[in-house]
C-alpha cells in the first residue's frame, strides 16, 4: 500500500496523527528533498530516501526518471505500507499526483492512497493573521480547470451552473470523514439537497 502522506506547510508540529501513524508503521519512507525529510526524521527510526525529480524539459528523459522512481516504491509497496512525502498536501499541486498517474502504468496492483495535510492555503492566513469570510481564487497562473464549491446545499443547481462554465466531472460529498460520510461521483445520482457540509467539486 502507498500514501501520500501531506507534511503541512513546514512546522513538524503540523502534521496530522494519522500522518504520524503511517511513517510509524511504513516499511519504507520516500521523500523528494531535504525539507520534507527534516519534518518526517522526528517521527521515523530508518533515514527516509530521497527520489530524484529534476526540473528538466527532456520528455523523454523525464518519463524515464519517473518510471524509475515509481518501480523502486512499488517494490516496498508490495510488501507492506510505504509513504511517500511531501510538502503540503498530497492532491494540491503535488508531485504525488503524477506519482499515482505513473504507478497506475508500471504497478497497477499496487493500491494508494492520501493522508491530508494542511496546505498553504489554509496556513498562510494563520501566519498571516488575516481571514477568508467569503469565496475566493487560488491559482498558479494556469487556466482554472477546477471548482469547488462549500456549503452546497443545492447540488444539483451548482452542477447545472458549472455545466454552463464548462465543467463536465461532478463529484458531490456530504460529512467528509464522519461515519455518515457520503461521496457520490455518479451525477445522476447527485441530489437536490445538500446540508451545511456538503462539497461539489467540478473538474473541466
Amino acid at each position: 500500500m502507498l500514501y501520500g502522506v501531506g507534511l503541512g506547510p513546514g512546522d513538524p508540529e503540523l502534521l496530522t496523527i494519522k500522518a504520524v501513524n503511517i511513517l510509524k508503521e511504513s516499511v519504507k519512507v520516500f521523500v523528494p528533498g531535504e525539507m520534507a525529510a527534516d519534518l518526517v526524521r522526528p517521527y521515523v527510526t530508518e533515514e527516509p530516501e530521497y527520489l530524484d525529480f529534476p526540473m528538466i524539459y527532456d520528455k523523454e528523459k523525464l518519463n524515464e526518471i519517473w518510471t524509475e522512481n515509481a518501480k523502486k516504491v512499488a517494490e516496498y509497496a508490495r510488501k507492506g505500507t510505504v509513504a511517500f512525502c511531501l510538502i503540503g498536501d498530497p492532491n494540491f499541486f503535488s508531485t504525488f499526483t503524477h506519482m499515482k498517474k505513473v504507478m497506475a502504468e508500471v504497478a497497477p496492483d499496487v493500491q494508494t492512497a492520501t493522508v491530508p495535510g494542511i496546505s498553504s492555503i489554509t496556513s498562510c492566513a494563520s501566519q498571516m493573521g488575516v481571514a477568508v469570510e467569503s469565496s475566493f481564487e487560488v491559482h498558479d497562473g494556469s487556466d482554472i480547470g477546477y471548482m469547488i464549491h462549500l456549503k452546497a446545499r443545492k447540488p444539483r443547481d451548482i452542477m447545472n451552473k458549472f455545466k454552463k462554465q464548462g465543467y463536465k466531472e461532478f463529484i458531490f460529498a456530504e460529512r467528509l470523514f464522519s461515519d455518515r460520510e457520503v461521496i457520490i461521483k455518479d451525477q445522476d445520482k447527485i441530489p437536490e439537497e445538500g446540508n451545511y457540509f456538503s462539497i461539489m467539486y467540478a473538474k473541466k
